[in-house]
């Protein structure tokens, strides 16, 4: 057996030992919420419903407010992009950034796999958008595992496609609503430090959340938010291959620290205003746990913003 195959086998037996047991339930996935095929229409319960949900059809045949319900979906497509720009391969913890990129799409690819749907990915690579057709069963998934890992070094290109671009190609391809997974650092080409201000990959993946349910999971070094006090160096900016030695003063290491922390404050309110659900996963940190707290913590908030609407009828109720 190759190093490559043990590789994968370890992270299969991680996910399921650690993640599927605990995180599974009915054709539940890695965010909760209902399905996006519709139902029966049923009357409409002040509070409790959703009026975006609203039947207006049956609406106007019976005079009475009806709402149709959403069942969950079987067999569902999930799809990923990869993003494994230079940017992606670069570590000073215990992996470098493009192994949690494979440890993530092999997370979510194993767990949707095990209830039956097919997972597919976009993979962001050099110059070129490479597509992997979505697939169900284990050895599809192992395949595309096997692309992602064996992939080369990516090298500068400057008419290489960004995240944006990407984005958009996930979101004009696969127009059946499912999930959809980003997977990048997010950091761009020109970092813009105004926390406030755009993102160049915001409107396109705004687009993409107003049609399907959207994960997007940040990879981080802690290289990328502050420097060690070693003096001189020499810096490359993997995207342009450009190098330049630079003195690690406290005072570089101070600018460069806040201006770390205003990119991923940026990026963290972009998101936000996308409406999509942000993990962040760290090469210094266990990533199955983060996954496993993540997912937990957007369950709890599901089944809470479940129950509130029920509880403020009923404390009106009793007014």
């Amino acid at each position: 057996m190759n190093t490559a195959e043990q590789a994968l086998r370890r992270l299969e037996l991680t996910i399921v030992r650690r993640l599927d047991g605990m995180l599974q339930g009915n054709h539940q996935g890695l965010l909760p919420g209902p399905g996006s095929e519709t139902g029966d229409s049923r009357v409409y319960v002040p509070g409790e419903d959703d009026v975006r949900r609203m039947d207006w059809a049956v609406t106007a045949r019976t005079t009475v407010p009806h709402v149709r319900d959403l069942i969950a979906d079987r067999e569902l497509e999930t799809w990923a992009l990869a993003d494994l720009s230079p940017s992606m391969d670069f570590g000073t913890a215990d992996m470098e950034k493009r192994d949690l990129v494979v440890a993530a799409i092999g997370a979510i690819g194993f767990l949707a796999g095990r209830i039956g749907d097919r997972f597919g990915a976009y993979v962001l690579h050099e110059r070129f958008l490479h597509r992997m057709p979505a697939r169900a069963g284990r050895p599809a998934l192992y395949g595309l595992l096997h692309s992602l890992m064996d992939a080369p070094r990516a090298r500068p290109a400057p008419d290489a496609p960004d995240l944006a671009e990407g984005i958009d190609v996930l979101a004009s391809a696969r127009r059946r609503r499912g999930m959809r997974v980003v997977v990048s650092d997010f950091i761009e080409r020109v970092p813009d430090l105004d926390p406030q201000a755009e993102r160049p990959w915001e409107r396109p993946l705004r687009r993409l959340a107003a049609r399907h349910q959207v994960l997007a999971v940040e990879v981080v070094d802690p290289r990328e938010l502050e420097l060690p006090p070693v003096g001189l160096v020499t810096l490359t900016d993997p995207e342009t291959g450009r190098t330049r030695e630079i003195h690690l003063s406290p005072k570089v290491r101070a600018a460069y620290a806040e201006a770390a922390a205003l990119q991923r404050e940026g990026t963290r309110l972009a998101l936000r205003r996308c409406g999509v659900a942000h993990m962040v996963l760290r090469t210094d940190r266990d990533w199955v746990f983060d996954v496993a707290q993540f997912v937990l913590r957007q369950r709890r908030m599901a089944h809470l913003m479940h129950r509130h609407p029920t509880a403020a009828a009923g404390s009106g109720a009793r007014r």
